[in-house]
């Protein structure tokens, strides 16, 4: 009897690849179909361990590790440049059972800074590492590094290069797309023993002072799990997300105010929004409802529905369920 309750328990799993300015016209058919590839990719590593009765922990930290490993995001490979033409990388993992949380800010040697986040979290006392002393971390423990050349690539530089020229007035008629700013990866997951987890991972945006550390490894600001009330990974504009304490604030108008789901998660961005700031979230709740608002143009999401549909979306579109 037991055994036929837990395999009856939903399980949900859903990943982000970044919000920001992106529209058909500007986004190629060739990098779109590989993006939407990676997400589902992203989605079947970590619904796998989901459907053989596995933590939900380990499958967020499965997705986004299959996202930095993908240099079409900012994480991991592929993460954006900083001020001084370096990488400067951010994580954090949180499990809502238990409350436990691991983050690694600024660091520059971890190929998979959501493993390391998840070391922080599972062998030492703390919460959040930061620089040099993070990468040591990693090296004791055995984690696998890379060569700070491992995390460049060529669209990433010539982005850092076009907003250095911008910044500095050299040219009027630059734009940078923000989705080549930005694109921090995440994902929320609930397992079948109803525990929640969110993880999210990001290389900050192009052209950050260095030392910059944003809203990804700060808990309540870009990550925030809790199974009495949800599960959310954010990206977009750091600073305010930091501000407004966006993950946290969504969790505590469910928890006091006892909105549900939809309505805290697009209330929470709101204030956001008013603040200045833009970008988006995935969040998911104990009964396996699952919101993914964002104020920008787009933003690069996918979702496994309950018959184990794998479905992937990155523009504004009619309203469909998880959408």
């Amino acid at each position: 009897m037991a055994r036929r309750t837990q395999s009856a328990t939903r399980i949900v799993l859903a990943v982000h690849g970044g919000a920001g300015t992106m529209s058909r016209a500007d986004l190629a058919p060739r990098r779109e179909a590989q993006r939407r590839a990676a997400l589902e990719r992203a989605l079947r590593a970590g619904y796998e361990i989901l459907e053989e009765g596995g933590p939900s922990i380990d499958a967020v930290a499965a997705a986004v590790v299959v996202l930095e490993d993908t240099p079409l995001f900012n994480a991991g490979r592929g993460a954006v440049f900083n001020a001084a033409g370096e990488h400067e990388l951010d994580a954090a993992i949180m499990d809502g059972a238990r409350l436990r949380a691991g983050a690694v800010a600024g660091v520059r040697r971890a190929r998979n800074p959501i493993l390391l986040a998840r070391a922080v979290m599972e062998r030492t006392m703390h919460v959040l590492l930061a620089g040099a002393g993070a990468d040591r971390f990693a090296r004791e423990q055995a984690l696998p590094l890379a060569p700070p050349g491992y995390f460049s690539t060529r669209p990433r530089l010539a982005a850092l290069r076009r907003e250095k020229l911008r910044r500095h007035g050299k040219s009027a008629q630059i734009e940078v797309p923000e989705a080549e700013g930005h694109g921090t990866v995440g994902a929320v997951a609930l397992d079948r023993h109803r525990n929640l987890a969110a993880a999210t991972s990001t290389g900050g945006y192009t052209n950050k002072m260095a030392g910059r550390v944003g809203d990804s490894p700060i808990v309540g600001a870009g990550i925030y799990a809790d199974n009495t009330t949800c599960a959310v990974s954010a990206t977009g504009h750091g600073e305010f997300f930091m501000r407004a304490v966006l993950c946290y604030d969504l969790a505590a108008r469910m928890r006091y105010l006892g909105e549900p789901l939809r309505r805290a998660a697009a209330r929470a961005l709101a204030r956001v929004a008013a603040m200045g700031g833009a970008g988006g979230l995935i969040a998911l709740d104990r009964c396996g409802r699952l919101a993914m608002p964002f104020t920008t143009e787009g933003m690069y999401r996918g979702y496994v529905t309950g018959s184990g549909k794998f479905v992937v979306r990155i523009y504004r579109e009619r309203r469909l369920r998880g959408s």
